[in-house]
């Protein structure tokens, strides 16, 4: 009988995928010293972005069932 594969949920809870089928992600360094930074890049961290092509890979085997 063939197994079913798991979805990494960790990894669930912080990718999306596109209806094209790219991978998106929010960046890093968005909780700590926000009152430093300057409003411009606390703006452009709050939106998502495409994901490098060599970790979407890594994505199509820990989230199996994304569409």
């Amino acid at each position: 009988m063939k197994q079913k594969l798991k979805t990494h949920k960790a990894t669930a809870k912080r990718a999306r995928i596109t209806g094209g089928g790219k991978f998106m992600h929010l960046k890093s360094a968005r909780t700590k010293y926000r009152r430093k930074k300057d409003p411009n890049r606390n703006r452009s961290l709050n939106q998502l972005n495409v994901m490098v092509i060599g970790d979407a890979r890594k994505m199509k085997r820990l989230l199996p069932y994304a569409k």
